[in-house]
This record gives C-alpha cells, structure tokens and sequence, in this order.
C-alpha cells in the first residue's frame, strides 16, 4: 500500500506557520512603535522574549505527545503549584496591587500563563482517558471541574479575574466538545456567570469600570479615561490610518498602549484597513487551528485533539476579550492579544502551545486505500 502526504494536514501546517511567524514579526514592529516613548528599551527586551519564544516552541514541538500526555497529572500540580507560590507573602512579586508573577533570576513567571498550559495537558490527558464516560456518567465531569474551580479560585484571589475567565470558558468549552451533556454544559455556564456576576459586585474597582464601560465619557478623567483614549486612538486612525510610528495616543495619552490596548495603536497608525487585515490573519490562524484539532480527532488521536481545541479556544477568547477591551465592547480587563502585545511569559507560553499545535500538523503520510 502506497503512502502519500497528507495534503490537508500540509496545508494546515504551512497555513499556521507562516501565520505565527507574521504574527510574531508584526508584534515585534508594534511593540517598538507603541512603546518608543516608554524609557526601557521595550523593543529589546521584546526581541530577547522572541529567542526565548522560539525556543519553548521548539521544546514543545520536539517533545512526543505520548510524553506530555503520560504527564498530564504533572500538568495540573504544576498549575496549582505556581498559582499557590505567587500569592506566598515574600515570594510573590507584586504590580499595581496585583500579586501575579514569580520573580526568577531577573525574569518573571506569570501564574496564569503557566495554568494555561498545564491545565490544557491536565484536561486533554483526563478527556483522552475518561471523555467517553462523560455521556454515560455524568458524575465524572466534577473531576476536571473541581481542579479548574482550584487553580481559577487561586488566580482571582492574585487578582487575575481576565485570565481565570478565559480558562474557564475554554475549560467548559472542551468537557463540551470532550462528550459532556449539554444540560450540564448549560448548567456549567450558568453557574459561570452566576460567579462572575459576584466577583464583580464583590469588588469596588471591578464595579468603577463596569460603569465606566457603561458610559465611559461620563468619567473621561477617572474610570473611563483608559477607554475614551483607546476610542480616540480609533477616532485618529480612520481607514488607513495616520502612518507607522505616526501615532499620538502612545505619547502618554493613553495607559498600557504597548501592551493590553496595543489594537488601539494599530488602529490610529494603521488605520481600519490594517486592523481589519490584523483580524483577518488572526481569525484565519485559529480556524487552522481547529482544524488540525479536528483532524486529529477523526484520526483517533484524541488527546492531540483536545491540546490543539484547547489552544484555539483559548486564543480566540482572549483574541474577543481584547478586541472588545479596545472598542469598549466590554469593561477594561488585563488581558494581551497574543503574539501582537508586549509581555514575555504570554509571549512563551503562546508560541509553546503552537509548537504543540504544529507538531500535531506536522505532514504525515497516509496509506492510499
């Protein structure tokens, strides 16, 4: 029997790589643009935070993934342990109130992000090995949930609201598409809100920006400043923008211009045509990647598929969250666009999921029948 590339998986695999690589080279021209007034070379720094990108991306995509599933416990203590670690008095290392990072040798380890990715080989691992009991014992779902509640609980005590939203609705999202039943899909979601809608009211500051996200311009100098900028920056740029580097909003007008409200910059300097063009690669790049989750799927290679549903997943919530964040479609949250926005730890733990995602795309050959 003759074996022949599989050209659907080649496809794919050009199709995610060069998307990642233009991702990876535009973010690196942004983050030098929406920072040239911040002191600290950020362009450097995000050049060295690229090295080591590739570098996780290569592990990842070298690593069999029998390995990281035989691992998949590992996964979920790992996650547990770091969000455990940042919030130890002394150890933790804190920003603006928030207690998020720990502090290694100059460089800094974000919890969420490293729960990002255990909790995807935890979940695949437990879905490759237990997803087709869901249907029959719906009791098994309490499992995995119980862990995610852990690791999110932890990660909005840090505070880290944004990030532990977006582990748990790709985490619910997965036990869905794993076999989960849809009334407790459903009842998962509600039950998700229900927490959201009480952290939110729970917290004075929370509350400020649900009301400036509400009528931003009625605040412009308080809670809604950070979004009447960002819709400014909107307003500058029209269709094509006022030219690379050109930009006003990043001269100390508007807060985290280089990194949670970067789509703002690209969108006064590049104008709609370039932020539509940005939107139109990213979407491109996610549907890929369900794509590879799904062929994986159908080949029988399960836990592959749900790391591959997972990583989609979670880059096209954060992908709306932050495109929302910008247009103030949703109130301010934390929350990078992947690839694009400066920060070391989303950049790495980003491109080692790709490097999971592309090894799962690599071209293989096929018997033809």
């Amino acid at each position: 029997m003759e074996a022949l590339p599989n050209p659907f998986v080649s496809r794919s695999f050009t199709q995610l790589f060069f998307c990642w690589l233009g991702l990876l080279a535009f973010g690196l021209v942004m983050v030098s643009s929406a920072a040239v007034a911040l002191n600290g070379n950020y362009a450097t720094k995000h050049l060295v935070y690229l090295v080591m990108a590739l570098l996780a991306f290569l592990v990842t995509f070298v690593v069999p993934l029998r390995v990281w599933n035989g691992l998949y416990l590992v996964g979920w203590f790992g996650a547990l342990a770091f969000a455990v670690i940042v919030l130890v008095p002394g150890v933790g290392h804190t920003v603006n109130g928030a207690t998020r990072w720990l502090q290694i040798s100059g460089f800094t380890l974000q919890a969420s992000e490293v729960a990002k990715f255990g909790l995807m080989i935890y979940l695949a691992g437990y879905l490759h090995r237990y997803g087709e009991q869901l249907s029959v014992e719906p009791a098994k779902i309490f499992v995995p949930l119980g862990m995610i509640t852990v690791v999110s609980g932890l990660l909005v005590v840090e505070p880290d609201l944004g990030s532990a939203v977006v582990i748990v609705a790709a985490s619910i999202a997965l036990l869905f598409i794993g076999g989960a039943q849809l009334r407790y899909f459903l009842l998962l979601l509600l039950a998700a809100g229900g927490m959201l809608a009480l952290l939110i009211w729970l917290e004075p500051y929370r509350m400020e920006r649900l009301l400036a996200f509400i009528d931003p311009w009625a605040m412009p100098f308080d809670g809604g400043y950070q979004l009447v900028q960002a819709l400014i920056a909107f307003g500058r740029g029209e269709l094509f923008g006022l030219g690379l580097g050109e930009g006003i909003q990043k001269l100390y007008y508007l807060p985290e211009a280089h990194n949670d409200f970067i789509f703002a910059v690209i969108a006064e300097e590049l104008g709609a045509v370039g932020a539509l063009t940005l939107l139109a690669v990213y979407s491109l790049f996610v549907i890929q990647i369900f794509s590879v989750a799904r062929a994986q799927s159908d080949r029988g290679e399960l836990f592959a598929g749900y790391c591959c549903y997972f990583i989609g997943l979670i880059f096209a919530f954060q992908l709306l969250i932050n495109l929302g964040v910008n247009t103030g479609a949703l109130p301010t949250k934390g929350l990078t666009l992947p690839f694009v926005s400066y920060g070391g730890n989303s950049l790495i733990i980003s491109s080692a999921m790709i490097g999971m995602v592309l090894r799962c795309a690599y071209p293989r050959e096929v018997p033809r029948g």
